[in-house]
């Protein structure tokens, strides 16, 4: 993340994305599980693989066209930016979820973080399932929708947002969204 200042002069915090050139790998695909898209694969050079992703619907590309940045986006253009969050690892109840804990006082000596009860009385007698406990944070498909588009860099393969985007520094596999 670094800072950025609007036409109106005001500062505001945004997202450097680097964005790589799609190239369109076939027509559209047959209709599959309700809808019909596009393939389009990636070619990262740091780490010499190829990304393969579906795109629904819009216009279909000619094979082998290749889909730069600037063609589709420009500043003042509303995103949706989906990748996977940050993984936190093994989380209690209090920073997983929000929870107070107990009380401080009264003899409570050491179950301030303590999650309480996790069951029901006598019917049905067992914990129910999506009950909220500790448990894994993170490392989650997350989905960040009306961010603004601040600059497009196309001789640096470049794309500013306003705000923050899910996904570790350095490297994280994001997929940006043109939001109509």
């Amino acid at each position: 993340m670094t800072g950025r200042y609007t036409p109106a002069g005001v500062r505001t915090g945004a997202t450097i994305l680097r964005v790589m050139p799609a190239v369109a790998a076939d027509l559209r695909t047959k209709e599959k599980h309700g809808y019909e898209a596009t393939r389009f694969k990636i070619q990262d050079l740091r780490f010499k693989k190829e990304i393969v992703r579906e795109v629904r619907g819009g216009e279909t590309p000619q094979a082998g066209m290749i889909v730069k940045v600037e063609e589709i986006l420009k500043p003042g253009d509303t995103v949706r930016v989906t990748g996977i969050s940050k993984g936190k690892g093994f989380a209690g109840g209090v920073k997983r979820h929000g929870f107070h804990g107990g009380p401080r006082t009264h003899g409570q000596s050491d179950r301030e973080r303590a999650p309480g009860a996790s069951g029901t009385g006598t019917t049905p007698g067992r914990v129910l399932k999506g009950k909220r406990m500790a448990g894994h944070m993170g490392n989650v498909k997350v989905s960040v929708s009306g961010l603004e588009v601040l600059e497009v860099n196309p001789d640096k393969d470049e794309v500013v947002v306003r705000g923050s985007v899910p996904g570790a520094n350095k490297f994280t596999l994001l997929t940006v969204t043109k939001e109509v």
